[in-house]
């Protein structure tokens, strides 16, 4: 006990008596270590990120559509139905919710300016399978397709064009021929701009009403949620064969799901990962190059006092534990000192982050960190 309490306080004064070279020495870890923990939070977060806006769009979503061939026209019979939507309901295994939208351009007057509009009939589960976020008011519910209800739900854009001053829930609202009633302002949980049924100006209406515009109930596109993620390829391949039993074998549908989508997003993110590690690794091991020169700068001008030690009785292991103590306590105090600022760093600048967006330390990297300094 006396020998190892002696090793500690000669690795200390030694330390002590260069204190410049140990600072610059230890400063070198803690920028190497608090960039393995950095590096591996930002790719981690970063994947997760674009995970999370992928699958806000819809998670576990399969859609389809008729596709049009411009040198044949489609017949009724060829149309998506509401029928098709049921069956895909009762007929595919893990399918949670269903919905159908069709849409069409109209027009809204603000003041005496004249705004074209994006006029979409929806089902009850759009909402839900859309993850659509409903800042005021409500969403349709079974009462108001049953009864083809004039109400409406327009985006948070179309609102402030629309109602600038006031409320918009209870307001009548034009569209067209039509006069609605509005109950509810909604919003993208995740923003398609444009890409999807939803655009800027959109007023969702109860599907049974777009017959009055339309002339028929076919549906444009056929949403089905699977109940997990491993259920959306076969929950594909089971809508595609229930779409060729139902319509005739000249009718052909693109049924497609965000799978290849979220895969590629996978991949992407991990490269970025391997890559960003590989910096934070190449940065440790600079440090670590550091504390061996630096290490062997202090063997070469302690050869005196080595020999003094060996002449009192020192042993060879002893002196090696010595010099190896004092890397230690550089590289073992700079990985610890260098993780606090990393993980310091992300609770400072979360609320500069936009709200969705959190940025948790994992712990595998802290230990890494720490393991990879002290090695």
């Amino acid at each position: 006990m006396m020998l190892r309490n002696e090793t500690w306080m000669v690795a200390l004064e030694a330390l002590w008596a260069n204190k410049i070279r140990a600072f610059l020495t230890t400063l070198g870890v803690i920028i190497g270590s608090a960039c393995i923990v950095l590096v591996v939070t930002v790719a981690l977060s970063g994947r997760r990120y674009v995970i999370a806006q992928i699958e806000g769009v819809g998670s576990n979503l399969v859609y389809a559509r008729l596709d049009i061939d411009p040198n044949r026209p489609a017949m009724l019979q060829d149309e998506l139905s509401l029928e098709d939507m049921n069956a895909a309901h009762t007929a595919i295994p893990g399918v949670v919710t269903v919905a159908g939208t069709r849409g069409m351009a109209s027009s809204v007057i603000a003041g005496s300016v004249e705004h074209n509009v994006s006029l979409v009939g929806v089902t009850e589960g759009f909402q839900q399978i859309r993850n659509l976020l409903i800042l005021r008011g409500r969403f349709l519910d079974t009462e108001d397709v049953d009864a083809r209800s004039r109400v409406c739900l327009i985006t948070s854009q179309l609102a402030d064009l629309m109602f600038p001053l006031s409320d918009p829930i209870g307001h009548n609202l034009r569209v067209g021929e039509l006069s609605f009633t509005v109950i509810g302002v909604f919003k993208e949980r995740v923003e398609t701009f444009g890409l999807s049924e939803i655009q800027d100006y959109t007023v969702l209406i109860p599907f049974p009403l777009m017959k009055y515009y339309l002339g028929d109930t076919s549906l444009e596109m056929l949403y089905v949620q699977a109940s997990t993620p491993e259920g959306v390829i076969p929950t594909t391949h089971r809508l595609e064969a229930l779409l060729a039993s139902r319509h005739p074998t000249r009718a052909k549908y693109s049924v497609q799901n965000l799978s290849s989508i979220l895969e590629a997003a996978r991949r992407i993110a991990l490269a970025l990962t391997i890559v960003l590690v590989l910096i934070g690794f190449i940065a440790l091991l600079v440090s670590g190059i550091g504390i061996m020169n630096i290490m062997l700068v202090t063997v070469q001008e302690r050869t005196r006092e080595i020999g003094i030690r060996k002449a009192i009785g020192a042993r060879r292991s002893e002196i090696l534990q010595q010099f190896l103590l004092e890397a230690f306590l550089i590289s073992g105090f700079g990985s610890v000192v260098g993780i606090l600022i990393a993980v310091a760093i992300p609770v400072i600048v979360q609320p500069l982050l936009p709200g969705n967006l959190r940025v948790p330390v994992p712990w595998q990297s802290v230990v890494l960190s720490f393991l990879v300094s002290c090695e």
